[in-house]
């Protein structure tokens, strides 16, 4: 018998500074009753999702950074949507700025089951960018700079139809990152992004590549959601993704505003590339990958 899960990922356009938490939760709440009126399981909101990506920005202040960062999870602002997913019986993922009692900055998204309740949580761990000031570019990119890198690793959870796990955007371009929650026997894994088209490093580097190289060789569903638009005049991309365990793109966004893409995910079309091709107990070679591990930089062969 199937396992289907529909789900909804729901792209936020661009969200400017001047926009309060109350704002975006509204806009993310009509997505969530949309992806109702289509008897989504699952909504899938992107990376940072309550706020503009601030990283863009170098700011001294603190005060003025953690004006960006949630002390709680609900939280007033936050309370409707989860008041909303309980009234509808919809699970739903949140990528937010976590600032821990401890003091602690995390990039973090969680995963909440139907009844409204967080059931899982991960802290991004591949974070991008510089931590140094560099106003020649016309736009930053500080992640390294307001966050620590992510301590809770990528976990896999049930509860929303089948093992589920979270990764934060950067992370969708290291193999690592699927590979951890492929030997978790992940099913489906949830992706939020903001990401500048403009990267001047690497202006030519594939988004949706990656995804589908992750979820083929993993076997596993992927659900890639974008903040995008034009923010405070940095363009972000869009192209929001539901990807199958083929590695084919089974929908996507055609807008750079708020827009739900569903799609009827069957959980089951995992299992032929889990217990074939990609049947790790049967064929990985784990003490011949040290070099991953012991090794964090590139070194060139002697010689």
């Amino acid at each position: 018998m199937s396992r289907i899960v529909t789900v909804g990922a729901a792209q936020m356009g661009a969200i400017q500074r001047a926009h309060s938490r109350r704002e975006v939760v509204s806009r993310m709440v009509e997505l969530m009753r949309e992806a109702a009126s289509h008897r989504c399981d699952l909504v899938v909101f992107p990376e940072l999702t309550l706020t503009t990506f601030f990283p863009r920005w170098w700011m001294e202040s603190q005060e003025e950074i953690d004006s960006f960062y949630e002390r709680e999870m609900p939280s007033n602002e936050t309370a409707p949507l989860f008041n909303e997913s309980a009234r509808l019986g919809i699970g739903f993922s949140l990528g937010y700025a976590e600032l821990t009692p401890e003091g602690q900055r995390f990039n973090t998204a969680i995963l909440v089951n139907k009844s409204a309740e967080i059931v899982g949580k991960y802290r991004k761990i591949h974070l991008p960018g510089h931590a140094g000031h560099e106003p020649w570019r016309a736009f930053q990119h500080l992640e390294k700079r307001y966050f620590e890198v992510g301590d809770l690793s990528w976990g896999v959870w049930n509860g929303l139809g089948g093992p589920m796990g979270m990764m934060i955007c950067n992370d969708r371009r290291w193999p690592e990152s699927y590979r951890v929650m492929g030997l978790q026997s992940v099913e489906m894994i949830l992706l939020g992004y903001n990401t500048p088209r403009h990267n001047p490093p690497a202006p030519d580097h594939d988004n949706q590549l990656v995804m589908q190289a992750g979820a083929y060789q993993n076997g596993t569903w992927v659900v890639g959601v974008a903040k995008c638009g034009v923010e405070e005049g940095c363009e972000m991309i869009g192209g929001s993704s539901i990807i199958a365990p083929t590695g084919e793109v089974i929908g996507q966004a055609l807008t750079q505003e708020d827009e739900l893409v569903v799609a009827r995910c069957d959980l089951d079309l995992t299992k032929s590339y889990k217990t074939t091709i990609f049947n790790f107990d049967m064929h990985r070679q784990p003490d011949q990958y040290r070099r991953i591990v012991e090794q964090r930089g590139a070194v060139s062969p002697q010689g």
